[in-house]
């Protein structure tokens, strides 16, 4: 832990004194619950399932496409923590599919149901066809394991947006607003709650991640050098999960205050602070070809290339924030995370015209990114998005 903080320029937890606070009622309800943990085997779905499990519930049951993801877990948790009185098991399912539909109606009873699942990167509107099953994941998945929990009569159903949803200007950030929409459209039959939080440091498919991924393979450190932004760690984005399902009223999304322990920092800083801390001195490289030749031989001289450039893709956003001018905060509840409070709000028209809009292209399996667009823009008609025509897979 101590570790990440560093790189990340803190040297304490964000959420320490809160989660002391109710450390005694958070273990009473746990105890005394049935939790459902969908897309569990991710970075924040991980971390979320281990807050839940140390505090011994009567049923955790995990599920995630990713088979060897779920393995990994349960050895982490049986090497960290042991064992429950209660129910763990693990589901590799796909919840978009017939097979998760008959283990939710052969079982399905839970208190409360958490959905971790979602496609993350802003890269995934580089095609049509991975754009398209973002909007089926981050979407339709939330919508329809959402009405299962009404039939079933879950408690409480908990969903991680994201900081990219507040004044969106990339498509992923988008698919989240209309996500919380669709929430919003089932909260009058379930209590709800969501949570927009920073970058998770050293998350799976991160850039920081990446960083370990080069270490390993001995390649460039490459990272853009006019962006900041603010990260929690793995522990964190479980704890906020968490706080947000058990303490959170309905429609309220929890978000990370801003304090002084929660800085900007650019990528190229923890990039060098990454090297440092591994013994090595960063060396500026001017392109990806002289960065990938001095990779051969720079590292024997304690030396690691790397290459810190402007950002120039699609659906990058220049600064970040959690929440708009807009949107009604109480920031007195607790002392490092803010509400924001949210009435009954949705056009059901425009969000049912946007299902039967987008299911008809799937079925027809034809359709462009424009099209998928324009149907973004009438659910969010001040939709800021940037298309340079340059995605990061077109880089290094």
């Amino acid at each position: 832990m101590y570790k990440i903080l560093n790189l990340i320029g803190r040297d304490k937890q964000l959420f320490i004194n809160d989660i002391d606070r109710y450390s005694d009622d958070l273990h009473s309800i746990v105890s005394s619950s049935f939790f459902l943990v969908i897309g569990g085997a991710g970075s924040i779905g991980q971390a979320v399932t281990k807050e839940i499990f140390k505090r011994n519930p009567k049923k955790l049951h995990v599920v995630d496409i990713s088979e060897n993801n779920l393995v990994e877990l349960v050895r982490d948790i049986r090497s960290s923590f042991g064992y429950i009185d209660g129910e763990f098991k693990t589901f590799a399912i796909n919840i978009g599919s017939l097979e998760y539909d008959a283990f939710i109606k052969n079982d399905g009873q839970y208190d409360y149901v958490l959905n971790l699942s979602a496609l993350k990167h802003v890269r995934s509107e580089k095609d049509p066809y991975t754009l398209m099953r973002m909007i089926e994941t981050n979407i339709f998945n939330t919508d329809k394991t959402l009405k299962q929990s009404i039939k079933n009569g879950t408690k409480k159903y908990f969903c991680v947006s994201t900081d990219k949803a507040a004044n969106p200007v990339n498509m992923m950030g988008a698919s989240k607003r209309i996500m919380e929409m669709f929430v919003h459209r089932n909260s009058k039959e379930i209590e709800v709650s969501m949570a927009r939080f920073a970058n998770v440091a050293f998350s799976d498919g991160s850039l920081l991640h990446g960083f370990n991924q080069r270490i390993q393979k001995r390649q460039p450190i490459v990272a853009p050098n006019d962006i900041k932004r603010y990260f929690v760690t793995p522990q964190e984005s479980g704890e906020l999960c968490l706080m947000s399902c058990i303490y959170g009223e309905s429609r309220d999304i929890f978000f990370p205050k801003l304090s002084e322990s929660l800085n900007l920092i650019s990528f190229a800083d923890i990039a060098v602070k990454y090297l440092e801390n591994l013994g090595y001195e960063p060396y500026i490289c001017k392109d990806e070809d002289e960065a990938r030749e001095l990779a051969k031989t720079l590292p024997d001289e304690g030396k690691w290339p790397c290459l810190f450039t402007k950002s120039d893709t699609t659906g990058e956003k220049d600064f970040e924030e959690f929440f708009t001018d807009k949107e009604t905060l109480d920031m007195d509840r607790f002392e490092n995370l803010g509400i924001i409070k949210n009435e009954l709000d949705f056009d059901a028209d425009k969000l049912e015209s946007f299902e039967k809009t987008i299911k008809s292209y799937l079925h027809s399996l034809s359709w462009t990114k424009e099209d998928i667009v324009r149907e973004f823009f009438k659910l969010l008609p001040d939709f800021a998005h940037k298309e340079t025509g340059k995605y990061l897979d077109e880089k290094m």
